[in-house]
């Protein structure tokens, strides 16, 4: 497992994913695909803990970063730790948006938009099928 905050480079065969992931999270983590609004199990949670990658477990988002965005899927204004992601342009279905990965594995999360609160502005929108959730104690 990557240590907080220090991610390390996760590589598996796609046979290997498979039988690692549930069906629907191996479709939004390996194949971009993205879960209906409303419908993921960290959508509405207001639990306090961290949001973990759920193919590498890397910690990605802390509950004090997630706010209501109206839109059905996690939204955080801020990783936990700026290296735990990376961005990439993400040109698909004649739009232009920014895809959010782990860094550590890879693992398509979501996409991040200019629109959210605060001073930064951001809007991580994450998938509920690319997290794991660890309360915090």
């Amino acid at each position: 497992m990557p240590q907080d905050g220090a991610p390390g480079r996760i590589e598996k065969d796609d046979e290997a994913w498979r039988g690692e992931l549930d069906a629907q999270s191996y479709a939004v983590l390996r194949c971009s695909a993205t879960e209906p609004p409303f419908t993921g199990a960290y959508w509405d949670s207001k639990d306090e803990g961290v949001y973990r990658c759920r193919g590498c477990s890397a910690a990605l988002f802390d509950s004090t970063t997630k706010f209501d965005s109206g839109t059905g899927w996690p939204s955080f204004t801020d990783p936990m730790v700026a290296e735990a992601v990376a961005t990439h342009e993400d040109l698909a279905h004649g739009m232009r948006r920014i895809e959010v990965v782990c860094a550590a594995c890879d693992g398509h999360l979501g996409h991040v938009f200019p629109d959210g609160p605060g001073p930064g502005g951001q809007r991580y929108c994450i998938n509920s099928a690319a997290l794991d959730f660890t309360p915090r104690d």
